[in-house]
């Protein structure tokens, strides 16, 4: 009897352009046109940052709405999920770009943050697991932390601005009005990144440039949270600022870490479990991931990398669908990669593939169904 071929479909985010699940309905579309009868299980994946909140509704947490404050103060509506006393919080839902009509280098703030953290111990988390990624600000995570009841204040005893500008007046933190519930929550940081909070790699040298700061602005904010984590370490014994990973969104990670006690964890592994990546896996003969650019980020930590190891432990062919392909083929393999392929194969003109990315993908599944999917009855 032919034993029907299962293909786990687990691509990442195109960012700018496909989510993760469009992403995987359009490569499950392409495939049935060449393998109707296969057994397609779709896990769409992320790393950490934006999706990680729908990974975890995919696997059975419920969605929990609130109105917080955005990065720039304006009140923003966000989901966070929540499974018995787990929850599952999205910095990119409270503090993401998307949500100012301009940049806001310097006072972009992560009030927001903290805000969605409290509505997750309202509504009975102990464990709280906080996907960093698409940031809009450069703080530390000093919002997050005051609207957590922390008092970040300046010489005079003010409460400093907002924004990591607001950080350049830090002169004293009091911890004393902290949540109490927070003493008994344990609080998870997924991300994706290694940069230590300041210096040549850090938050705002790194990734300031991206949410608009200037020269100057970068070199404002840089020194603000050297100063910041100077503070944090008197206030609370806790030295971040060289710590890998604690530039994070901003530095949010350093805040988490250093006030909230947070555990710093790979996103990508993380999202993996959320959806039962592995149990996907067992019997599949092949596994389909992907993103925007599979570069060499992509094998510093990046969700399909992390898909192409795991499919690898378990014997299953891993192949990688791309807009761009910017990796030497002979780097695949070690990398658990059988084939990587991108979307100017089928589409050479760049600027469809960014303007109908679903169809191209799509087309893309195809193609490489019809070159290489195992045929039904085969092992």
């Amino acid at each position: 009897m032919l034993r029907v071929v299962r293909i786990v479909i687990a691509p990442d985010s195109f960012k700018g352009t496909l989510t993760a699940e469009a992403a995987a309905d359009a490569v499950a579309a392409g495939l049935r046109r060449v393998v109707p009868d296969a057994d397609l299980v779709l896990r769409p994946v992320a790393d950490g940052g934006e999706g990680t909140v729908a990974a975890a509704l995919r696997a059975g947490h419920a969605a929990r709405r609130v109105r917080v404050s955005g990065p720039d103060g304006r009140p923003v509506e966000a989901t966070f999920a929540l499974d018995g006393t787990t929850a599952v919080v999205e910095l990119a839902s409270a503090a993401g770009p998307g949500l100012l009509d301009r940049p806001a280098p310097t006072t972009a703030t992560t009030r927001g943050v903290g805000e969605l953290l409290l509505a997750a111990l309202d509504a009975g988390a102990r464990r709280v697991v906080l996907g960093l990624g698409g940031s809009a600000t450069t703080d530390g995570g000093a919002g997050m932390l005051q609207a957590l009841g922390a008092r970040l204040l300046d010489a005079a005893g003010y409460e400093v601005g907002p924004g990591g500008a607001g950080l350049a007046d830090l002169a004293r933190v009091d911890l004393s009005g902290l949540d109490p519930r927070l003493r008994d929550t344990r609080v998870v940081v997924a991300t994706d990144v290694d940069n230590p909070l300041t210096g040549p790699s850090g938050a705002a040298v790194v990734f300031g440039p991206q949410k608009g700061a200037s020269p100057e602005d970068v070199a404002l904010l840089d020194a603000a949270l050297a100063r910041y984590a100077s503070v944090l370490v008197h206030t609370t014994g806790a030295w971040v600022e060289r710590r890998p990973g604690a530039g994070a969104a901003g530095g949010t990670a350093a805040g988490a870490m250093a006030v909230l006690g947070a555990e710093l964890v790979s996103g990508a592994a993380l999202v993996c479990d959320l959806v039962g990546l592995d149990a996907a896996l067992a019997g599949a003969d092949l596994v389909v991931t992907g993103e925007g650019a599979l570069d060499e980020q992509t094998l510093r930590g990046k969700a399909p990398a992390e898909v192409a190891a795991r499919a690898r432990t378990a014997g299953v062919p891993c192949v990688v669908l791309a807009a761009e392909v910017r990796l030497a083929a002979e780097r695949l393999p070690a990398a658990g990669i059988a084939a990587a392929h991108a979307l100017t194969e089928v589409q050479p003109d760049v600027a469809r593939c960014r303007s109908e990315p679903a169809p191209v993908l799509a087309d893309l599944a195809a193609r490489v169904a019809r070159n290489g999917v195992p045929t039904a009855g085969s092992r």
